[in-house]
Parts: structure tokens; C-alpha cells; sequence
């Protein structure tokens, strides 16, 4: 396994005995806080390539091992796209995406890619047979299609999206019934992870993933407060439970490729004032504004990610 610290803001430097613990583990180390202004939240398509650029020349030259990634805030999940498109290359066959997450990331974004979009890019992937989606909470799935949810990857059955917990989703269109939900009286009928039971979810995860390699990425925003502080609002799966989703994903499957995001940072922007302003006034609407203090922000988000290390790593070698 090859590790990477994506530095792209400051959320890791802020957890400084995790980061001593993946650089004794070899971890590569990439500085990037320029670029991290220029791509957070959102970015055109030509800052996303030279940043793709700059990973790959950062990246050892060690043949095909997977690359575990840690990479700060959620602000940068469409970073994962080319995180995925990188693992995909180095190795042959179809591959199924599972996406942890408290927000399905699957609105419709022209000019480039927003954190909210990249399930998009992955989807349109030759190599991607499947997305599966787990945890979602967020209102996202209220009334999705008013959010510019790209919803017609459901009903291709290309994606699959099991929230931990929600309420049908209105919808105007009709998408008919799929692995993940059912359609009725203009409503998304969604097989959540309560609904299922956990344990019985647990089977049903693995009875859908078709392919033998698998690429994870993990917002921890999927967690409850507890086990997590991020910048979006929060869903409510626990920490062990991700823990073991992970454990017996990769006891069955070969994971190529994983990424974790998820770490609180205070936004910083680059761009001109334009940029600057919508990017700030999208998160006045959409980011929660309470916060924990540093020192116990720091040690939830460090032992979350000591533990997801941990367990990535077992089954990344």
C-alpha cells in the first residue's frame, strides 16, 4: 500500500500525532494550499488537471500498489475523481465505488466539478460498473430534483444509494423501481440501513458489489457528531459500524484505491472576487456554522482517522 497526504489545506497539520503515525508508516506527503484555495468546493476543469498533474508526479513510482489518501476537508471530495481515475489506470477490469457519505454528491455542475457533483465523473468511467452510495441523511433527498440531483443514474441502475435514514424523496419524473428503492405516489421509497437493520445490511452491501476490485472513499461527515467534526452537516452512523462495513468489504474484494476526507478546516479561497463570493455565500447557505473548540475537534478527527487507517491498511497490502 501506498499512503499519501494530500495537504491541500491544513486540517492534517492540525492532528500532528496522526501525521507522525502515517509518516512512520512511509507516508508521501504532498503540500498544495495554493492549489487547495483554487479547487476547494468547487473548480474548473483546467486547476483540476494541473493539480491531477502535480499528485502524479508526487505519487512513488512503485507499480501498482493502491493508494490510501487523506486529504482534509469535504470541501474536496470531486478531488476523489481524480484520485479513482489515477487507481483505475494502474490496473485492468471493472470496478464498483463505494461511497460513504451524509450527501448523495450527484447534482449537475457544468465548467468543471463541485465536492457535490463528482459521482457525475465517476459514473461516466468505462471501468465503473456500479456506484454504491452509503449513509446519506442529509436533505439532500428531500426533494432532490429542485437540487439538481442527477437522478436518471438510479433508474440505469449504474447507482445504488442506501441512506442510513430518511424519508421518501418527492420527485416529479418517474424512475420506477431499482436495487436501492421503489417509486410510488411521486415518491422515492428509499431501503435505508434502519429499515434493513445493520447487520442484515451488512449482507445486502456485499450481495451488490459484482466486481472483485473495489475503490473505497469515506467523507466522515457520514458519522454522528461524535466520532467526527467536518464542515458539512453530519449523518449518523457510528464509528464501528463504518469500521466494519470496511472490514468486511475488504475481506471479500480487492480494493485498488481509498480515500478519506472529512476533517474540519476553516475555508480559505483563491480565484477573483466573483469566485471568491459565491463560494462563500454557498457555504453561508449550506454549511452549519456551530463548531466544537480545536483541541477536542483535533482529537475526535485523529482518532477517527488513526482507526481508519488501521483498518484500510489491513486490507490494502
Amino acid at each position: 500500500m501506498q499512503l499519501l497526504l494530500l495537504h491541500l489545506d491544513d486540517a492534517l497539520e492540525l492532528q500532528p500525532d496522526f501525521v507522525r503515525a502515517c509518516k512512520f508508516a512511509g507516508a508521501h506527503q504532498y503540500f498544495g494550499k495554493n492549489a487547495g484555495q483554487q479547487v476547494r468546493l468547487w473548480s474548473k476543469q483546467g486547476a483540476l488537471d494541473d493539480l491531477s498533474r502535480e499528485i502524479v508526479k508526487n505519487r512513488p513510482t512503485t507499480g501498482k500498489d493502491p493508494q490510501l489518501c487523506f486529504m482534509g476537508s469535504g470541501d474536496f471530495h470531486h478531488v476523489t475523481a481524480l484520485l479513482l481515475d489515477g487507481a483505475l489506470e494502474r490496473q485492468s477490469g471493472a470496478a464498483t465505488l463505494i461511497h460513504f457519505d451524509n450527501h448523495p454528491d450527484w447534482v449537475k455542475f457544468d465548467g468543471g466539478m463541485h465536492c457535490g457533483s463528482w459521482v457525475n465523473r465517476a459514473l461516466v468511467n468505462p471501468c465503473i460498473q456500479k456506484v454504491i452510495t452509503i449513509g446519506v441523511c442529509s436533505h439532500d433527498l428531500r426533494s432532490p430534483e429542485r437540487k439538481g440531483a442527477n437522478l436518471h443514474w438510479l433508474g440505469d441502475g449504474k447507482l445504488e444509494l442506501y441512506p442510513y435514514e430518511h424519508p421518501p424523496s418527492r420527485v416529479v419524473a418517474d424512475y420506477g423501481t431499482g436495487a436501492s428503492y421503489r417509486q410510488e405516489r411521486g415518491a422515492l421509497h428509499w431501503k435505508s440501513i434502519v429499515e434493513i437493520g445493520e447487520e442484515n445490511f451488512i449482507d445486502h452491501m456485499l450481495s451488490r458489489i459484482r466486481t472483485e476490485a473495489v475503490y473505497v472513499t469515506i467523507d466522515k461527515d457520514v458519522l454522528a457528531a461524535d466520532d467526527a467534526v467536518t464542515n458539512w452537516d453530519q449523518g449518523r452512523m457510528r464509528l464501528p459500524y463504518l469500521l466494519a462495513l470496511i472490514s468486511e468489504i475488504g475481506s471479500r474484494h480487492r480494493i485498488i484505491g481509498a480515500d478519506v476526507i472529512g476533517d474540519y478546516s476553516t475555508p480559505s479561497y483563491a480565484g477573483s472576487l466573483r469566485t471568491q463570493f459565491m463560494k462563500r455565500a454557498e457555504i453561508f447557505i449550506d454549511q452549519p456554522r456551530m463548531r466544537q473548540g480545536a483541541e477536542t475537534m483535533r482529537n475526535i478527527n485523529s482518532a477517527a482517522n488513526h482507526a481508519l487507517l488501521e483498518v484500510l491498511a489491513e486490507y490494502m497490502q
